[in-house]
């Protein structure tokens, strides 16, 4: 698996490439600058190593803590913060989770110390936001989604290509198709009969009268 150093270089290397595709793609700079800004993102601060105490998760700071549940919850590479797409919609979500608790709880102390309305006021203004800048919000997720994937994707490359040093083609093979192949010879191997006919016991001969 490849060092944090490593992943940062892929991400600052390919940069330039996902840039220049976005702007090719849609001729926009604000969407382009979205894609390139959550692929920066998702590369270096909100990729899947923010389940163990990687460099990602270093990277946040005093505001560390508050992927402690997201590590408690989650194995290290499982599916749900390595696999593609719903890695990212996971993080998304609970990060949305943790900083929504996090403003109402602040807008309810304010309501209450100086008797405004901020609560209903803040949640109308989100959902316009994000109705009137839903293709923004998409070019944002896709940035994120890209650089969360360039990590994955260097995580799978040197992991099958360390496999392959050692087992050769077969390393290209799911491990779990690799395990059952292996249970499959070790009980051919104990199964196979050696030769020697077993003596029966009632096979005796029988004395003369």
């Amino acid at each position: 698996m490849p060092s944090g150093q490593t992943h940062d270089r892929i991400t600052l290397w390919a940069l330039p490439f996902v840039a220049g595709v976005t702007f090719f793609q849609t001729r926009s700079g604000n969407l382009t600058l979205l894609v390139a800004g959550g692929f920066m993102f998702g590369g270096l601060m909100f990729g899947p190593d923010l389940d163990i105490y990687s460099r990602q998760y270093q990277r946040w700071g005093f505001l560390r803590f508050i992927w402690l549940p997201y590590q408690k919850s989650l194995r290290h590479r499982s599916f749900l913060s390595h696999g593609p797409i719903i890695g990212t919609i996971l993080r998304v979500l609970y990060l949305g989770t943790i900083v929504s608790i996090l403003a109402i709880l602040a807008l309810v102390i304010a309501e209450k110390l100086w008797n405004i309305t901020l609560l209903r006021i803040l949640g109308e203004t989100v959902v316009q936001s994000l109705t009137r800048y839903s293709t923004e919000f998409l070019s944002l997720l896709l940035g994120l989604e890209l650089g969360a994937m360039s990590h994955s994707l260097s995580d799978w490359g040197g992991s099958t290509y360390k496999r392959c040093q050692k087992q050769g083609v077969r390393g290209l093979l799911p491990r779990a198709k690799i395990k059952k192949r292996k249970a499959t010879s070790g009980a051919s191997r104990r199964g196979k009969p050696t030769g020697v006919k077993p003596v029966s016991r009632g096979s005796k001969g029988s004395k003369g009268t």
